[in-house]
Formats: structure tokens, C-alpha cells, sequence
């Protein structure tokens, strides 16, 4: 059976925390998510304007319905705005035997209060008893135990203290805490586990807490340890800020499934690649653009950042007997000069994914023209000397320049002449490998008929 997890909290209308993160979570992890709605938020990625809270009742009778259809694997709660809202849930759990995800909401990104402080009391008598784990921020963590939190040992005099009131483990995070590197404290029936990672500069850091306590839930639904699902829940985390979305003028909400639909992006570029270099293979007219460097071709996935992003050929193309040949199968941070012109045109158009090196031939040049497609050109022996102490900076130098001589847009063609010890070369640039097969192809046919008559 699907592993199912419950979240117990608010929705946020800006679809960056509340249950709308919990659920993308459990899915993201493989779990069945379920729901039982606390309150309604008005807010955005600036601020909370409004909130109104659901009947008592109804709150209850959401979580029985569940509880006694489906079932539970695990509980993870989030807004409980009012002493009444935390009373009935606690009544609720009491007679669920499965693990408690206490997420403390208290303030919200914005600075609204999501937990009124005469809930405080209420939550620390009646909620974080029930608790299998909570989760406090540093700002929360003070609040409930009354000491001030800036680094890891008052992390870990905190999570002493909180236990303390009754949780059977607690994670004291250290999103908040300044530092190189974000590390979150978990502190479980008398043993200390410090979890680090990379603190990432961005924006997209709305409905982090939420995100963590529900992949933890999720990954103690999968009966993973609770060191096992704090460990998972961080790097999950981790990569949901990374991809999140750069929306609103504020804090732009983390993407749970961001990873997930990188890693598919992946798998469909290199099947595209993996096509594209059978039709290479397949069709000898190729032999004639491969340059004495040889040939690459590259393809990266939506969003690309770095050459991980980036498909291409170990050992490229290369010149034998039966016909162009590819050294390897395609895979991710397989090129380099390619890849890095590749990755520069993606700063200009996102949709220009692909991109293949070719022999420099002034007739390629003069039938692109002819053809009506864009080419521009870069002389390499004007790239500044900073730019020359750049290891790899040349060539994203160079695709910068030629697409700033065309008026910003990415060049259907970029080329070169050359400099000393340097080949000359041109990179045809598409939307995807079999586009730019497509340009090469119908170049090449051009010149060779030409030459035929």
C-alpha cells in the first residue's frame, strides 16, 4: 500500500506554504497526501492580508473522515491559529498511533503572526506532547525555550530544553543563523545529529519550514528513522529552494518538485541525444563538418545552470572509415567548449537548448546568409587578457560578443577564424539536437550541391 500522510494546517493563496507545500511534498516523495484545512490565508509573497479560520468541527471532522477511511501513516501539522483550533487537532491525534510532525508556525515570512499568542500556551501543553518530532526555526526554537539561538551549541541547549515540554525529538534549524553553511539540529531521546548543508543566496526561500516538516512526515511514512528522514527532508529541502520560483516582489515560494522534474527533463534529453547521434551515425554528408578537433553536439535541460545541466559526447564525434562516429553515449558534463557556448546562449534565450561545433568553411558562412539565417562573428584576438586568465571564459567570451553583435539574439550561427594554435570553428545553435542536425544537414546539402555543379 501507498505510504499516506496527513497535513494539518492552513492554505496560503500565494501557493508557496501551507497545505499547497505539504501536499506538492508528499508527492514529490511518493507518498499519498491528505488534508485537513485549518484556516484560510489572503496572502501573496509580501504579506498575509486576511485570515479566517475554519469552524472547530469541520477541522475535526476532516481528519476523522480521512483517518477512518484511508488511513495514516504519518501527521505533520502547520497553522494552528487559535488555543481552540491546537485543542481540537491535539484531541484528535490523541487517539492516532502514528508519528506527529509538529511544524511550530508562529510568524510568517512576511512578519504576520499565523499562531495568536494566547495559542502559545495551548500549544506547548497539549500539541508538542503528542509530538514524534517538532520542528522550530532559531526565532521559534527562542520563543518556546526562552534562550537566544546563534550558533550550534544554544541550537543544541534549545532542543534539550524543548524536549524537555514533552516532544519525543526535536530539530532546532539554522536557516536564520549566519553562517557559510545552514546546519539543523536534531536532538532525539538523548543523542545529538548535526545536519549541514550549502546556504543558498536566493530568494525562493517561502514555505521552507513547511517543506521540511512535510518531507520529514513523508519520510517517516515511508517507516524511514527518524536520522534517515531528517537527513532526506534537509537535502530535499535544499533542492526545493534551489529550484524554486523567482516570483512576486517579495520571498519567492521553494518548488518541492523541482528535482523531480529535473531529473525527468534528464532522462528526455539524453533519449533526444541518443536519437539525434543514431541520425549522425547514419548519414555520412556529417563526415564533412567534422573539424579536426572534432565534433560535439550538446543539449541541455530547461533551466540549465552549469555543465551537470548539459548533455554532450565523451569523447565527441569523430572521422572513421564507415562514417561519422560517436566516441561514447551521451551524457550529462560530457563537453566542455560546446556545452559553455551553449550555456551563454541560454542567458540570452532560454529556448536555444541545443548546440554542435562544426569545420570552419567561409561557403557555410555565405550559404547561412543565403539562407536568411542569423550569423555573427567574434574575433578571438580581441578577447581581453582578463578574460584569457579565465580557465574555460574564451568561449562564453566569444558566444557573449557575437550575440551582442546581432542585437542580443541568439545567432543561428556564431563562428570564429581562428588565433594561434586555435582552430577556426562554428557552432549552429537550436531549440533542440535534432534542430540543429536539421540546420547542419541542410548547410551541408547546400555547399555540396554547389560544388557539384
Amino acid at each position: 500500500m501507498i505510504p499516506r500522510a496527513l497535513t494539518i494546517a492552513g492554505s496560503d493563496s500565494g501557493g508557496g506554504a501551507g497545505i499547497q507545500a505539504d501536499l506538492k511534498t508528499f508527492a514529490a516523495l511518493g507518498v499519498h497526501g491528505m488534508s485537513a484545512i485549518t484556516s484560510i490565508t489572503a496572502q501573496n509573497t509580501v504579506e498575509v492580508t486576511m485570515v479566517y479560520d475554519l469552524p472547530v468541527e469541520l477541522i475535526r471532522e476532516q481528519i476523522r473522515v480521512v483517518v477512518r477511511d484511508i488511513g495514516v501513516d504519518a501527521v505533520k501539522t502547520g497553522m494552528l491559529h487559535t488555543p481552540e483550533i491546537i485543542g481540537a487537532v491535539a484531541s484528535e491525534l490523541r487517539g492516532i498511533s502514528t508519528p506527529i510532525v509538529v511544524d511550530p508556525v508562529m510568524i510568517a515570512k512576511s512578519g504576520a503572526r499565523l499562531l495568536r499568542e494566547d495559542a502559545v500556551k495551548t500549544l506547548v501543553e497539549e500539541l508538542i506532547p503528542l509530538a514524534y518530532v517538532i520542528t522550530p526555526n532559531a526565532l521559534e526554537a527562542e520563543a518556546l525555550s526562552g534562550i537566544r539561538i546563534r550558533d550550534l551549541e544554544s541550537q543544541k541547549k534549545a532542543a534539550k530544553i524543548i524536549s524537555e515540554l514533552g516532544a519525543r525529538g526535536v530539530v532546532v534549524k539554522g536557516g536564520h543563523i549566519e553562517g557559510e553553511r545552514a546546519a539543523d539540529v536534531l536532538y532525539f531521546e538523548g543523542e545529538f545529529r548535526i545536519y549541514e548543508a550549502e546556504r543558498i543566496e536566493a530568494r525562493t526561500t517561502h514555505g521552507t519550514g513547511c517543506t521540511f516538516a512535510s518531507a520529514i512526515a513523508a519520510e517517516l511514512a515511508k517507516r524511514r528513522s527518524i536520522f534517515e528522514a531528517v537527513e532526506n527532508a534537509k537535502r530535499f529541502v535544499t533542492d526545493a529552494i534551489k529550484y524554486g520560483f523567482q516570483v512576486g516582489a517579495g520571498s519567492g515560494p521553494v518548488n518541492p518538485v523541482g528535482k523531480l522534474l529535473r531529473d525527468a527533463e534528464r532522462f528526455r534529453v539524453l533519449e533526444v541525444m541518443r536519437e539525434a547521434v543514431r541520425r549522425i551515425e547514419k548519414n555520412r554528408i556529417f563526415m564533412e563538418a567534422i573539424p579536426e578537433c572534432q565534433m560535439n553536439l550538446c543539449m541541455a535541460i530547461p533551466g540549465a545552470r552549469d555543465l551537470e545541466d548539459v548533455a554532450g559526447v565523451p569523447g565527441r564525434i569523430v572521422r572513421h572509415p564507415d562514417g561519422p562516429r560517436a566516441s561514447d553515449h551521451p551524457w550529462f558534463s560530457a563537453s566542455r567548449h560546446v556545452a559553455r557556448a551553449l550555456l551563454k546562449a541560454l542567458e540570452y534565450d532560454p529556448e536555444m537548448r541545443a548546440a554542435m561545433n562544426m569545420r570552419y568553411n567561409p561557403k557555410f558562412i555565405d550559404a547561412a546568409r543565403r539562407l536568411g539565417w542569423i550569423v555573427s562573428y567574434y574575433d578571438r584576438r580581441l578577447e581581453p587578457e582578463d578574460v584569457k586568465r579565465i580557465e574555460g571564459g574564451t568561449i562564453p567570451w566569444g558566444v557573449g560578443e557575437a550575440i551582442k553583435n546581432a542585437g542580443g539574439k541568439v545567432p543561428d550561427i556564431v563562428y570564429h577564424e581562428g588565433d594561434w594554435g586555435k582552430e577556426p570553428m562554428i557552432i549552429i545553435f537550436g531549440r533542440d539536437a535534432f534542430e540543429v542536425l536539421e540546420k547542419a544537414e541542410k548547410l551541408l546539402r547546400v555547399v555540396l550541391e554547389e560544388g557539384e555543379e
